[in-house]
């Protein structure tokens, strides 16, 4: 295993020791080929190959360009989770309550044409098709952690970019110091919109300097792969040192505010779900420790468990946004 330093002396690997040797060929390939000027051959090349990966693999989705991250902190060298665990056990209460409720239901759901809208204190307001974000920035491969209130926790490699790079486009008053996200609440694709269990539509939201950190990642897709419905299709929020509930899925709407936002779970359950929400072994929940985790694929209830990190692993990166926080209070 090789490891590379960042500035802030985090150890992150190389994408040859993470991305599957044949994959991170051909994409190195892929980007001599580019600085030679002979991309339009490259891409061929590499769209028919996934192509042909594709259709040996039914139930996956097109492809989506991505190429390992350069972000400091957004890599790790642990297994992934298998595709078929990842986009098959699931929280999407639009589409039930049950894990395995989103894969049997969320076929409803209609992806396209679809618009998210950007509100709020903002010099450039507007509505940006889902075509239009895709092309705001380049795509990236990076494989986050991302860790479930109910102690159990993934290894993912999501496809998207920093979400501070819609952020400066739209360029966001002095004033605004929250963004709220909010997702799409049909009930005419989503069976389980207008259940008691939450206030619908599902919002959430972030602090600025949280949606601006490098890490936090609008994600189109996982595993080289367009998202699949119940992992928050088209567009999805990917904050990776939160509980899962604060990667908002399937949004339609972005809204600056110089207020904190109300969210879904912090309405249904104040005393259990905070704001913040940041990963931390040293705060449980109310009904349980977090202390410590299982890792999807690995055995199930009665695998290992392994101890619960800080920041779900990526103090280094984001522990100086709370500084001076008192994080039992501000949960």
């Amino acid at each position: 295993m090789h490891l590379l330093s960042s500035r802030n002396g985090f150890q992150h690997p190389v994408p040859s020791d993470i991305t599957p040797l044949s994959v991170y060929q051909d994409r190195r390939t892929l980007l001599r080929a580019m600085a030679g000027g002979v991309a339009g051959a490259a891409l061929a090349s590499w769209a028919q190959r996934d192509a042909l990966a594709q259709a040996a693999r039914p139930g996956k989705h097109a492809p989506l360009p991505g190429v390992p991250s350069a972000v400091p902190g957004a890599t790790t060298v642990e297994k992934l989770t298998s595709y078929q665990d990842a986009s098959s056990y699931n929280n999407f209460y639009e589409f039930g309550t049950d894990k395995a409720d989103p894969a049997r239901n969320a076929h409803t759901l209609k992806t396209t044409p679809w618009t998210v809208a950007i509100e709020g204190l903002v010099k450039k307001p507007g509505q940006y098709g889902i075509e239009d974000l895709l092309k705001l920035s380049a795509q990236e491969e990076r494989i986050y952690r991302l860790r479930c209130v109910e102690g159990w926790s993934m290894v993912i490699p999501w496809v998207g970019y920093s979400l501070a790079e819609l952020i400066k486009r739209v360029e966001p008053l002095g004033s605004a110091k929250y963004v709220e996200f909010v997702t799409l609440a049909d009930k005419k694709t989503m069976p389980f919109v207008g259940s008691r269990v939450l206030d619908w539509p599902y919002t959430e939201g972030l602090r600025m300097d949280e949606a601006m950190h490098p890490l936090t990642l609008l994600a189109f897709g996982m595993y080289g792969e367009v998202l699949p419905n119940q992992n928050g299709a088209p567009v999805r929020l990917v904050v990776p040192w939160k509980y899962g509930f604060k990667s908002a899925k399937s949004i339609v709407k972005i809204r600056f505010t110089d207020q904190e936002p109300g969210t879904a779970w912090n309405k249904a359950a104040r005393n259990e779900y905070g704001f913040y929400s940041n990963v931390n072994p040293n705060v449980d929940h109310p009904r349980w420790s977090q202390a410590s985790e299982r890792r999807i694929g690995e055995g199930g209830l009665f695998a290992k468990k392994r101890k619960t990190l800080m920041f779900n692993g990526y103090e280094a990166q984001v522990g100086q946004l709370y500084a001076g926080m008192d994080l039992k209070k501000f949960y």
